[in-house]
């Protein structure tokens, strides 16, 4: 089982166990450094989940850090378990969620319903791996409902940025900065010329959003918008009793099955957008595959979707959180890919890569001074999160349709997912594309007024 035998062409050593494969650190795989000291640093951008819960939940700093750090023990499950990716948030389903909970009044019942839908969603994802229908079901789904409801929580997350009370009228000079800088950085052209001529801009620009929101720590207090990060040193103290007691099954008590039903629209859009993620990561994973002969590399979408199932129907009980369990972090697969691609010398085995980046984010949540750093600009961080998928899911959104008719049915749906809610947005994709299609509801149409030149941007987002 040591990872120095493995043959060429064949994959890295495993414990068989059923659909998973079993991989252990040093065992199976060799720790990179290089991945593990990207994670120290990148552990900042899930730290930006502790707003998102605070902002929704009413969560304390300390209880909200729990939530993180408990999601960030499940990233671990994926390399563990055989799937060769670097897990993430479900960022563009975000804001449908906030829109989601936000029907409820804080306290218990947001938190019902947080839980309701996140276990919800669990369970579907895990029903689907277990019985392989899941490229069936989204298959289902016509073309400009798919379009919609990608658009609408693109659109939706630059409402939660820009509304009133929102993380705008907070730091407006350094969302503003920040914000340019990260879109120069990963969507501009002249950006990608330097990358062409020099690693260390390649290095800059794979660190994803991370370069901006260091640049936000110093800019945010400049203007009066944040305080000077006060650098603590030892280890950070989640509360995880307070988290148990006043946020969860544990303490509150089971949902009603109102929650539940309540749920299910949401639950739906939800899942368009996590499917998405999944074959993204079978698109990437095949480019490494044309170079990286030496390694077989499997990736299954049944075991992926057992795995981010239970990872939510997990955190459903122990730590309800609002940036769920995704399959993908797109940006850092990309950068992990990459490095990968550089050869055996580089990075030995995917899963050490994998592996070992993720370690990395699980140590720096740990660290107290890691996040001492950023603790004051963590809506910063939020927002340029949210905006930069903002852009890619509406990018991505309209490019789902295939006709003029489709664009103008996702306007529509995407305008009422933002307003009401998944429910309604459903209804009226539903009858919008049973009145102008007919018996072509689920084929649709395809007019050649748009084509798809790919989603480089959208394996950019965080």
């Amino acid at each position: 089982m040591n990872w120095k035998k493995r043959r060429y062409g064949e994959e890295t050593s495993y414990i068989p166990a059923g659909p998973f494969k079993i991989r252990l650190p040093f065992v199976h795989y060799r720790f990179e450094w290089p991945d593990y000291v990207q994670g120290l640093l990148m552990c900042a951008v899930d730290l930006g989940a502790i707003t998102l819960l605070a902002d929704h939940l009413g969560m304390p700093f300390d209880v909200a850090l729990a939530v993180v750090i408990l999601n960030g023990l499940l990233y671990l499950a994926h390399h563990l378990l055989g799937d060769p990716v670097i897990p993430g948030w479900i960022t563009p389903a975000v804001p449908l969620l906030v829109l989601f909970v936000g029907q409820f009044p804080e306290g218990p019942d947001r938190v019902y319903a947080l839980v309701a839908f996140q276990l919800t969603l669990g369970i579907l994802s895990i029903l689907l791996g277990m019985t392989g229908l899941a490229s069936k079901v989204v298959r289902l789904v016509p073309n400009a409902i798919k379009s919609g409801i990608i658009l609408g929580a693109g659109i939706g997350a630059v409402v939660s940025i820009f509304e009133v009370g929102g993380k705008f009228d907070l730091f407006p000079y350094t969302i503003s900065i920040c914000i340019g800088f990260a879109f120069y950085l990963l969507f501009s052209k002249s950006f990608g010329k330097l990358k062409m001529r020099n690693k260390v801009w390649v290095f800059i620009g794979n660190l994803g959003i991370l370069p901006a929101i260091l640049l936000a720590v110093f800019v945010a207090p400049i203007f009066g918008e944040a305080k000077w990060p006060d650098i603590q040193w030892g280890f950070s103290s989640p509360d995880f009793a307070a988290l148990w007691s006043d946020y969860t099954v544990f303490g509150l008590g089971f949902p009603a099955l109102t929650f539940f039903l309540s749920a299910i629209p949401a639950v739906f859009a939800t899942y368009l957008v996590v499917f998405g993620d999944v074959l993204k990561t079978k698109a990437l994973l095949s480019e490494s595959d044309k170079v990286r002969e030496d390694e077989k590399v499997d990736y299954n979408p049944n075991r992926a979707h057992l795995i981010f199932g239970g990872r939510n129907v997990i955190m459903s009980f122990i730590g309800p959180d609002i940036t769920m369990c995704g399959p993908l972090w797109a940006a850092m697969q990309v950068v992990v890919v990459e490095r990968f691609k550089n050869g055996k010398k580089a990075m030995n085995s995917f899963f050490g890569g994998a592996g070992s980046f993720r370690w990395g984010t699980n140590t720096g949540l740990f660290l107290l001074p890691v996040v001492s750093l950023v603790e004051p600009i963590l809506g910063v961080a939020l927002a340029l999160t949210l905006l930069v998928q903002g852009y890619v899911s509406v990018r991505v959104g309209v490019m789902q349709a295939k006709s003029q008719r489709d664009l103008g049915i996702a306007g529509v749906v995407a305008a009422i997912l933002v307003i009401k809610g998944a429910g309604m947005a459903f209804a009226a994709g539903i009858l919008l594309c049973a009145l102008l299609y007919g018996k072509d509801f689920f084929k649709g149409e395809n007019d050649k007024t748009f084509t798809n030149h790919g989603e480089e941007e959208e394996s950019k987002a965080s």
